[in-house]
């Protein structure tokens, strides 16, 4: 996934979007997966499911995608991209529509 989520963050640099990473993996693997994926976005640790994090969000396994709108509300979740499908950036794109579209009727 890493790879997709890199390449949307790059496309979408001057948008109002972030990517926020939760992980389980074992530290030192996604530290060196870090530098050598070149994730550049924000990511934090948790060591199972029952972390506040996933506790917080009804996560059960991973991975767990949401897509959360400007205000907050989980709009989708696990929606994940392949190469057939682009359910995730689809997603997203439609959010970012939709903010520009109220801003503009403000």
């Amino acid at each position: 996934m890493i790879p997709h989520e890199r390449s949307l963050v790059k496309k979408l640099e001057n948008e109002p979007f972030a990517l926020i990473g939760v992980n389980s993996d074992n530290r030192e693997r996604y530290d060196s997966e870090i530098e050598e994926m070149g994730v550049t976005w924000r990511s934090f640790m948790q060591d199972t499911t029952s972390g506040p994090i996933p506790t917080k969000w009804n996560v059960t396994g991973w991975p767990t995608i949401y897509i959360i709108d400007a205000k907050g509300v989980i709009r989708y979740k696990n929606l994940r991209d392949s190469d057939e499908d682009k359910a995730m950036e689809e997603a997203v794109m439609q959010l970012l529509a939709e903010m520009k579209k109220e801003g503009a009727s403000e």
